[in-house]
């Protein structure tokens, strides 16, 4: 057994996926200590209370949190819970096997954060193509998993992080650097995730756009792809873009072999880049339309204006400068 708490939350609509989660939790259970916060109505609780009672410490979010991302709300209450100086944060479609396990457990002795690598498994169509995004990320550092290797202490002595932010894994991030604190991104440490359906991934195009707000440069350079096409097109460069598209594929090739990464993600995601590339230029701009309107981003019932607050205005709140390993 390994001494390590294993947060997960939750807020599930349906049941659909309880029979694998419970298979994966009872697997889970016999390597680490597991919170499951859950979010869920009444009757899916109480359904939950029953698969996960004899595997998991199984609770509601606490009361005094309210933030606008609720996942935010759940880790926070899955910390507090927490019995040991080490904890897996886990969205509930990550997989880790032991052998992961074990190496953010060692990890965590150095750093105040690790950031796994996440690949999809199964691999359908629009799981090869989201790929894409992973593997530009990291050719050009490393991707935003959705899980992460966290100091307890670490957690609480920086008060948390803000719930109310739409990229609450960059604000994590960005939090544990402004607090003094060592992440740790080792780029050969993958941990499976099962691909979202069809139509929640069709849902997260403009929601993934809008985190880019958060980062300015990166968001601008998304706005000009698309009128950057459109005129050379316009003017008959044809070569020119096709050139581009090259070299986009080539850093994606990049990021696909970092740290052994061939072993886990397709070739042909590499080859999808560029489509990937078109996709979010065009959700860039839809997104910068819900922020400049106001809208902002709809998110399990609540709107979310703010993408993430910038390294900046963090330092400015906790002047201690972060490490990167």
């Amino acid at each position: 057994m390994i001494d390590l708490d294993y947060v997960l939350p939750i807020r599930w609509r349906s049941d659909a996926g309880l029979e694998e989660l419970t298979a994966y939790l009872r697997r889970l259970s016999t390597y680490v200590r597991v919170v499951v916060v859950d979010g869920s109505a009444p009757e899916l609780f109480e359904r939950h209370a029953r698969a996960w009672g004899d595997i998991a410490d199984h609770v509601r979010p606490d009361g005094d949190l309210d933030f606008l991302n609720g996942k935010v709300t759940g880790v926070t209450t899955g910390l507090r819970r927490a019995r040991g100086e080490h904890v897996v944060i886990a969205d509930d479609d990550v997989r880790y096997d032991e052998a992961a396990l074990a190496r953010v457990d060692a990890l965590l002795a150095g750093a105040d954060l690790v950031r796994p690598q996440n690949y999809f498994r199964p691999l359908p169509w629009h799981a090869r193509w989201d790929t894409a995004r992973t593997l530009l990320n990291r050719a050009f550092g490393a991707d935003y998993p959705g899980t992460f290797g966290v100091r307890r202490s670490t957690f609480l002595a920086m008060g948390g992080y803000d719930g109310d932010v739409l990229f609450e894994n960059l604000e994590l991030i960005r939090t544990v650097r402004a607090h003094g604190g060592r992440e740790c991104r080792p780029r050969d440490l993958f941990v499976s995730r099962v691909p979202p359906g069809v139509e929640r991934f069709r849902a997260q195009r403009v929601w993934q756009a809008y985190d880019d707000l958060a980062r300015p440069a990166r968001m601008a350079v998304f706005l000009l792809v698309l009128p950057a096409v459109t005129v050379a097109l316009l003017r008959g460069r044809h070569r020119a873009v096709l050139a581009c598209a090259g070299l986009v594929v080539v850093l994606a090739e990049i990021g696909r072999r970092r740290g052994g990464g061939e072993h886990v993600y397709p070739f042909t995601s590499a080859l999808l880049a560029p489509g990937w590339v078109l996709e979010r230029a065009v959700c860039s701009w839809l997104a910068l339309g819900a922020r400049v309107g106001k809208r902002g981003i709809p998110y399990w019932g609540r709107r979310i204006h703010v993408a993430g607050h910038s390294v900046a205005r963090l330092r400015r709140n906790h002047p201690l400068e972060g490490r990167i390993a």
